[in-house]
């Protein structure tokens, strides 16, 4: 009985930690007043070779997005500069090092640097993407955005990979 009294307990930790290693994180639309409809939500899940995501959106535009994890969890406006920026709360891309660098999720930048986000002819992005330098764990606290336009893993010609502006966001809890 003893045995099985451990087995059990142990099944339960075991439990526990797969359920600690993934969250669901809903999105919504941004826009220079606030966060606007929800769009859907993107689930996250660390894996062997690294970080899970997996997007579940509907509504965007069709075509590749830049797709980050920014360094605040707050997915509001701010105002810049006497205008007001769209999920400006969110800061800037993650990134502890503080490398100042826009390399994409492979290179040796900023740790939020994800890889695209691709969005259907009818608005819906469920293909799941994998960040290799990241884990759950990296997230908490922080938002993900989904960029206007595409990324192309570089500060030139346009900085921050020429993503453009703030479509969508998620703040993770």
């Amino acid at each position: 009985m003893k045995k099985v009294i451990l087995i059990v307990f142990i099944a339960m930790l075991c439990a526990g930690r797969v359920l600690a290693d993934e969250q669901v994180i809903q999105v919504h639309l941004v826009n220079d007043q606030g966060m606007g409809e929800a769009i859907g939500v993107i689930t996250v899940k660390d894996s062997k070779y690294g970080l899970m995501l997996t997007p579940q959106l509907t509504g965007l535009p069709q075509g590749i997005h830049g797709f980050h994890v920014h360094q605040n969890a707050d997915c509001g406006h701010m105002m810049t500069g006497g205008k007001s920026m769209a999920a400006g709360a969110a800061g800037g891309h993650y990134d502890p090092a503080m490398t100042g660098k826009h390399e994409g999720p492979y290179g040796d930048g900023h740790l939020g640097d994800l890889p695209f986000l691709y969005a259907d002819k009818d608005g819906k992005a469920t293909a799941s993407v994998l960040a290799p330098r990241l884990k759950v764990s990296d997230l908490k606290g922080r938002s993900v955005m989904i960029h206007v336009g595409g990324d192309n893993y570089s500060d030139v010609p346009e900085k921050l990979g020429g993503g453009g502006g703030r479509l969508a966001c998620g703040v993770v809890k």
